[in-house]
């Protein structure tokens, strides 16, 4: 998985005013926790964090604090101001080496469906799978072959199998399907 780095200054824990001031100098507060870790209260320029925010691609984001101290972590929740759509907050979890991660993967389909060569139309459900691995086994994306999907049929999350990587969305989840069309059903 690719990384990106975001560099962030230390700041103490302080009251609503002070986190509304950091707001206002054009930095968003973050927080990094983890289970050996504790808690660091650090922020960044939104500016920054739009390159890991606003991407579909997913990354492992290399934490580089004013300190000189550097985290390897991901993002576990971020909170968006509901009229601006600008960042509020953001948490991270800490990578652990060699403990599992759990993180959203983009989903690439991939190939021309048997059923939408007769007539029928693809619709992709999901854009993105909650998938578990060791930080070195993380793929970019997770590839997904409709070749040999017919009209009617479809694609599920537990019908999809990767080396070293567990699939942590639910089974049931619907990746893709071929839906039939006025044009197939007449022919």
């Amino acid at each position: 998985m690719k990384h990106i780095e975001l560099k962030g200054q230390l700041r103490q824990v302080s009251n609503k005013a002070a986190v509304k001031a950091i707001r206002r100098a054009g930095l968003v507060p973050c927080n990094l926790y983890g289970p050996a870790l504790e808690n660091v209260l650090f922020s960044v320029t939104a500016k920054d964090l739009k390159a890991v925010t606003n991407t579909p691609a997913s990354h492992i984001v290399d934490i580089v604090l004013d300190n000189g101290e550097k985290y390897e972590a991901t993002i576990k929740e971020a909170q968006w101001h509901p009229v601006t759509d600008e960042a509020l907050h953001v948490d991270f979890l800490a990578v652990t080496p060699g403990k599992p991660v759990v993180i959203e993967v983009p989903v690439k389909v991939e190939g021309h469906s048997e059923g939408v060569k007769l007539g029928g139309k693809l619709a992709v459900n999901v854009r993105k799978l909650k998938v578990s691995a060791l930080a070195e086994n993380l793929p970019d994306v997770l590839t997904v072959d409709v070749t040999s999907l017919q009209i009617g049929k479809r694609i599920v999350a537990g019908d999809l199998c990767y080396d070293n990587v567990t699939i942590v969305s639910p089974k049931a989840t619907i990746i893709c399907a071929v839906k039939a069309t006025r044009a197939s059903k007449a022919e």
